[in-house]
């Protein structure tokens, strides 16, 4: 029992949590403060929602981008060096978002944030999973998310600390985030490279292909349906939770209903979440047994969601919280994702495929969600092109899972041809 806890409290580990604390913290930073910061920047109640969704729309692009450079830099030079570039680029970016003062500004700023965002979590949970024993490797990952996933309620509070009454203040989160980044490079010195990586050196195995992802037709089957997976992470995340103040409107909540909070409630819940998964999918001895489980209680709440007509705000933070517990399978899926390829192209799966899942947001939920708007009657285009999206959505990411292989206990120790 001593010699477990120790390797799940090991270095790398400790290290990863904290990393991937850091990065929710700038990830979702935007979501929490995007009311007063767009107000101090002059724009009116109609434009916070219309360019904060534009300014999400940045964000995700440059997790997009990132995913795919940070992925294949991570097979060729390490996971290593790919975590301390990132690290530098997003929180430069980070305390570059606390000098803005126009729409343009903010939304550059947030896709270098982004591109910096979209290196942390692949290269770290890849990093963790070689390192780990195969039978902790679930366990370890898990706690990785978990604890790294809490950055979001670090950053409600810090939220709560600097941003006064009249919005004032809300620079400083930024700051802190940028800090906080800088602080985390003296602690990875520590950490040593993955020994799987190690291994290829000085081969001649083709290292962070991303094209053969898409030259074998059971290799692009794994990766796409390893995205589809988490479609529902983004659609809960990025329209339910952080649009819950317009939602609540058009089912006329009771009382005010703040998204920062909101987003708050949710990611407290995901940590829980992440955290469970882990012990859970090793009871069952399954992977997808445990993301089935997650993915039910995440559409029995979306239903309930769309079901507060007329109930006091408090009802739809509560409804958020199960909302994050359902999406707390995010560690997981990316595990899944990292268990099903090779070394040689662990790190450029494991990267791209969390920032591909966010930035469906973008490419996929958001569009879907105003399309659907502009062919509805518009007192109800905006409730009712929520449910719709979510049931598209829910039925594509089903579809993924159950065409996903079983990875529980998978010797990572081999390689792509």
């Amino acid at each position: 029992m001593k010699k477990s806890t120790a390797i799940l409290l090991s270095l790398p580990v400790i290290v990863g949590a904290l990393g991937y604390f850091v990065d929710v913290y700038d990830l979702l930073l935007f979501s929490i403060i995007r009311v007063p910061s767009l107000k101090s920047l002059g724009l009116g109640p109609d434009d916070v929602a219309r360019r904060g969704q534009d300014i999400l729309q940045y964000q995700m692009y440059g997790l997009l981008l990132g995913g795919i450079l940070w992925g294949v830099l991570g097979d060729k030079k390490g996971r290593l060096k790919v975590l301390f570039a990132s690290i530098i680029l997003y929180s430069l970016g980070s305390i570059a978002n606390g000098f803005v003062h126009t729409f343009e500004q903010y939304a550059l700023a947030r896709f270098v944030t982004g591109l910096g965002l979209a290196g942390e979590l692949g290269a770290g949970i890849t990093l963790v999973s070689e390192i780990m024993p195969k039978e902790k490797r679930g366990i370890a990952t898990s706690l990785v998310a978990g604890i790294g996933l809490s950055g979001a309620v670090f950053a409600f509070f810090i939220r709560q600390w600097f941003v006064g009454p009249t919005g004032d203040g809300w620079r400083m989160c930024y700051y802190i985030g940028g800090g906080l980044g800088f602080l985390l490079l003296f602690l990875r010195v520590g950490v040593l490279e993955s020994g799987l990586f190690k291994s290829m050196e000085g081969t001649d195995v083709r290292k962070g292909n991303f094209f053969m992802l898409f030259t074998n037709g059971r290799r692009f089957k794994k990766y796409i349906t390893s995205i589809l997976i988490a479609l529902p992470n983004w659609y809960v995340i990025g329209i339910l939770v952080t649009f819950s103040d317009k939602f609540a409107g058009t089912m006329k909540v009771r009382g005010t209903v703040d998204p920062g909070f909101a987003v708050m409630v949710a990611y407290a819940a995901i940590t829980v979440g992440d955290i469970l998964i882990g012990f859970i999918s090793q009871w069952m001895k399954s992977r997808k047994n445990s993301l089935w489980l997650f993915h039910i209680i995440t559409i029995l709440s979306v239903i309930w969601y769309f079901n507060l007509q007329g109930q006091p705000s408090a009802s739809v933070y509560w409804v958020c919280l199960f909302l994050g517990l359902g999406t707390g399978f995010w560690a997981m899926f990316v595990t899944m994702a990292a268990e099903q390829f090779g070394t040689n192209i662990r790190a450029t799966v494991a990267t791209t495929v969390p920032n591909m899942a966010r930035g469906s947001l973008s490419l996929v939920v958001l569009p879907l969600f105003t399309g659907i708007q502009k062919v509805l009657p518009a007192s109800k285009a905006y409730f009712q092109s929520g449910w719709i999206t979510g049931l598209i959505v829910f039925a594509i990411s089903s579809i993924a899972l159950a065409m996903t292989e079983e990875t529980f206990g998978k010797d990572l120790d081999y390689i792509e041809q």
